[in-house]
């Protein structure tokens, strides 16, 4: 059964960046069966309602300013899968979750930067998913378990968001790392490791730092959709965590 993932995506210039971070990403596909497509949900794409992508060839969204000229030519045009687009809808449907095709929007930089340092190719289909603040933490978890049958099927499920992810109180030159950010990531990873969804669901009020860490919630919610569709086996593991401009946060976890 495929794994699925949470990754953290940074600043936009993360693709531009030689860390090791960026070099587990990189070597991501050496250590993974290929899938034979990949279900993302995008921090930065959101509705009301639960969207599921079925553009033929995506444009690359540049939702971003002021950052590197280099970002702006560069291109992600993987291709969708129609027939997934609708499975992923049944799936939905099945488990009384609403949902909606979009044919037109592109990849924004929350799926396209952590694509290319994946599958640089990109020669494996995908079908993008949006994100909804306004559901509970648990009707968040449940979205993910819906779809974690396609792990069975080859499919590769990514939450890209951040943990930590606060960007009036970034750093720009700090190369320490704040306590704050820290305490609320190590609350964050025992609860995963122990797969207590009771307290993650109730983390805006349990975690150390949670307002802090967590402002808006657009960000944090693919990682509950990740380890969501990890149910069946509950496993947690983190791959990686380091920290940028002081408090943000770059993490990888696997739910298997």
């Amino acid at each position: 059964m495929m794994p699925s993932y949470f990754f953290a995506h940074g600043a936009p210039s993360i693709v531009l960046e030689d860390n090791e971070y960026t070099q587990l990403l990189k070597n991501f596909k050496d250590h993974t069966p290929r899938p034979k497509a990949i279900v993302l949900f995008s921090a930065h794409w959101e509705e009301s309602v639960q969207t599921v992508s079925a553009a033929e060839t995506y444009e690359t969204i540049y939702d971003f300013g002021g950052f590197q000229d280099e970002l702006y030519e560069m291109t992600y045009p993987a291709k969708s899968d129609r027939s997934l687009s609708e499975h992923v809808r049944a799936l939905f449907e099945k488990h009384g979750i609403q949902s909606v095709l979009n044919e037109r929007r592109g990849l924004d930089h929350g799926a396209w930067a952590v694509l290319k340092l994946l599958y640089p190719e990109a020669d494996i289909p995908v079908v993008a998913l949006s994100v909804n603040r306004h559901l509970s933490n648990e009707q968040q978890y449940q979205i993910g378990k819906a779809l974690s049958e396609l792990r069975e099927q080859d499919v590769l499920i990514i939450g890209s968001g951040g943990t930590v992810h606060n960007l009036g109180r970034l750093k720009w030159s700090s190369e320490g790392i704040d306590k704050w950010a820290e305490q609320f990531d190590n609350w964050l990873q025992n609860k995963l490791e122990s797969w207590d969804t009771e307290a993650l669901f109730q983390y805006q009020e349990l975690a150390p730092n949670a307002q802090e860490s967590v402002p808006t919630s657009e960000h944090f919610i693919p990682l509950l959709l990740a380890m969501g569709s990890g149910d069946s086996n509950r496993q947690a593991k983190l791959l990686h965590r380091s920290y940028q401009y002081g408090n943000l946060s770059l993490s990888c976890w696997q739910f298997n």
